[in-house]
């Protein structure tokens, strides 16, 4: 009896242990295995930091783009060239194709996550403008604002508390008309190199994301002003005055801004620098008979990008450079949107005949802003790609 109670407990000792040794070994494997159920979050190889995202190529892409005129009813006529008769829709199918990664698609859901709770501003000249009604146009199948501009273009989105703006400041300095002869286009401009544009200085506070950008109103006829005092002129045909080139004034401005988010003691915002934007005038300029009717982008072997539009890039990139230097001792993030040379392939992206300036009924060749939708989407893809990198 005792022999046959001693080999029941053996039995049900060995069962049991041999339970242990199973349950034991399960368990390791799962967590050895690389397919866990549960894997830990990666960040995409698109999202690396060695990755160069401004480096790259413009390749087809069949499927289109995110939306078209008549799924985005905020587009401006000035911009709505399938409106007005563009003939050909190629421009509309190519995507950025960075050499050594992917530029993410714009995801607007995922925009909206960052955003909730906070504010954006464009601060510049039309072009800015341009890049936020893109921007409008990506998020219109996630979520509609609300219109509430006053003194600028604003709108809220009420479901994520985020607040969308476009300020209207082309020199991004304290400017005037000095002297227009009835020609705001063409007259002579006080700029004041030393001082940040009120427009968009006194409340930049308000705002978490910053966009500067600006360029082309640089070639107009101007008097700079340091001090309230007249240091010289650009192209204003006065002997008496030092002429002092587009290119150094457009290094002051640039140095004004940034220092003026640097120095704002309740600015705590991330600026963002998009380099310069070049026009594409064949045969002409804006006003004699120019005009942009390509309908394709060009590759890197056919084109240079011209020395002038370089040296705008230059100068914004190295003061960006500076101020990122700066901003890092006392916790303020400042990017460079490095898009120039980019948009330069995209001599087909413009509205040219196929828009009309909203404040006239006219039809224009332009050649300076872009087409809804167009390559100008490409610059929002980029600018959340920076501000993912930001919250990983």
């Amino acid at each position: 009896m005792e022999k046959t109670l001693d080999k029941t407990v053996s039995s049900k000792v060995f069962i049991f242990t041999l339970s242990l040794i199973l349950i034991s070994s399960i368990t390791l494997s799962f967590l050895k295995s690389p397919r866990s159920p549960l894997p830990l979050p990666s960040i995409p190889r698109s999202l690396d930091k060695y990755c160069d995202v401004f480096k790259g190529k413009w390749v087809p892409y069949p499927q289109g783009p995110y939306y078209s005129n008549e799924t985005c009813r905020l587009i401006v006529d000035q911009q709505n060239c399938m409106k007005f008769g563009r003939p050909d829709t190629e421009f509309m199918k190519w995507r950025w194709k960075p050499d050594d990664c992917e530029l993410p698609l714009f995801d607007a859901a995922h925009f909206l996550e960052i955003v909730t709770g906070k504010s954006m501003a464009f601060v510049g000249d039309s072009v800015a403008r341009n890049q936020m009604e893109s921007l409008l146009c990506l998020l219109a199948h996630e979520a509609n604002p609300e219109d509430v501009s006053h003194y600028s273009k604003r709108w809220f989105y009420a479901n994520y508390n985020f607040t969308l703006s476009a300020i209207w400041s082309p020199f991004l300095v304290k400017s005037r008309v000095a002297d227009n002869n009835g020609n705001s286009s063409n007259g002579l401009f006080s700029l004041y190199l030393d001082e940040a544009d009120e427009t968009w200085a006194k409340e930049i506070e308000k705002f978490d994301y910053v966009i500067i950008s600006a360029g082309q109103w640089f070639f107009r006829s101007q008097l700079f002003y340091e001090n309230d005092r007249i240091i010289g002129c650009y192209n204003c045909n006065q002997n008496n005055i030092t002429s002092i080139s587009k290119y150094q004034a457009c290094r002051t401005v640039f140095g004004t801004a940034l220092q003026t988010l640097l120095s704002h003691k309740n600015y705590t915002g991330t600026t963002f620098l998009r380099t310069f934007s070049a026009a594409h005038y064949e045969d002409g300029d804006w006003d004699s008979g120019g005009n942009c009717v390509r309908t394709r982008p060009f590759a890197h072997n056919e084109t240079k990008l011209q020395e002038f539009n370089m040296e705008f890039y230059s100068i914004q990139a190295e003061e960006l450079r500076k101020a990122k230097e700066k901003g890092k001792k006392i916790g303020l993030r400042f990017e460079l949107m490095n898009t120039t040379e980019i948009m330069w392939l995209r001599p087909d992206g413009h509205p040219s005949r196929y828009g009309k300036f909203m404040k006239k009924n006219a039809t224009v060749n332009d050649c300076v802003h872009w087409c809804l939708p167009g390559p100008i989407d490409t610059l929002n893809e980029f600018l959340l790609y920076l501000m993912s990198k930001e919250v990983l």
